[in-house]
């Protein structure tokens, strides 16, 4: 019996090493989909086409999304799979509240150089970041990082080294850990062996500025209870806006008049923005 438990630990052992040496390839999906993919000229909103270079020398691809009379820019971050033309539309919504936004492409996605990792993501962020300070003269307190899904811990990580306006986070989870004990709850110890960590509960404690976060009740996804986890992170002023129904990166377009009223309000409140 001693001996088939020995085996059986092993080949788990032998699995998590798996696991962990393949690491990249389960955590990024850049090929997800078709990775030129989509309609880079979308129909209604002014896209002009930017790069950025980040400080480790990668080439990055970027739309920048200006509007008339915006007050804030929000600097997005997108979800796993495919590229930002799979976004265009809810960069449509943000775009008509009337906001600027600079929606980025990371390494290794879409029209970007490189090859992703978690710290090529916050290389990539600050990149963006400087970006928008320095060429567009952008003041940080009217820069909103918006993440959708893997996209939430790229904008609480620049968040928590940045000087932002507020943080907007649409389908959050609290760390690479937590979302690995939910979605692989028969492989323990995963969570503690990856190398990715996207530790965004730790981070968002470090975080001064507002926050919002966004999630659908039925996300298939990342759960709503991941959600509601990474809000009790979150310092005070803080908000949360409960879409009720299924969606993942969705919520402007299952409940776009009560997100814009509460991304509306939640612009309202940020210090010094009158």
């Amino acid at each position: 019996m001693s001996y088939l438990v020995f085996l059986l630990l092993a080949a788990y052992l032998t699995v998590l090493l798996l696991l962990r040496l393949f690491e990249s390839r389960l955590v990024f999906f850049p090929n997800h989909l078709p990775r030129l993919e989509g309609d880079w000229r979308p129909r209604g909103l002014p896209v002009q086409e930017v790069r950025l270079t980040t400080a480790d020398g990668v080439k990055l691809h970027a739309w920048w999304i200006p509007a008339e009379d915006a007050k804030f820019t929000f600097l997005a971050f997108h979800g796993n799979a495919g590229n930002i033309t799979h976004r265009a539309e809810a960069y449509g919504f943000l775009h008509q509240l009337p906001v600027n936004v600079l929606a980025v492409e990371y390494r290794g996605y879409g029209r970007s150089e490189g090859t992703p990792s978690e710290e090529g993501l916050y290389r990539d962020a600050r990149a963006a970041y400087d970006f928008l300070v320095n060429e567009k003269e952008i003041p940080p307190a009217r820069i909103i990082p918006f993440g959708q899904s893997l996209g939430t811990a790229v904008a609480v990580n620049l968040a928590s080294e940045r000087n932002v306006g507020g943080v907007v986070l649409e389908a959050p989870f609290p760390s690479a850990r937590a979302l690995a004990r939910r979605v692989y709850p028969y492989l323990p110890g995963l969570g503690w062996i990856a190398k990715s960590k996207f530790d965004s509960a730790a981070k968002l404690e470090r975080v001064q500025a507002p926050v919002l976060i966004v999630h659908c009740t039925q996300d298939p996804v990342i759960d709503f209870e991941l959600g509601e986890e990474t809000f009790r992170h979150a310092r005070e002023p803080k908000s949360i806006l409960r879409i009720e129904g299924v969606c993942h990166e969705e919520a402007s377009v299952v409940a776009p008049g009560m997100y814009r009223t509460q991304l509306l309000a939640f612009l309202n409140q940020i210090p010094g923005q009158n």
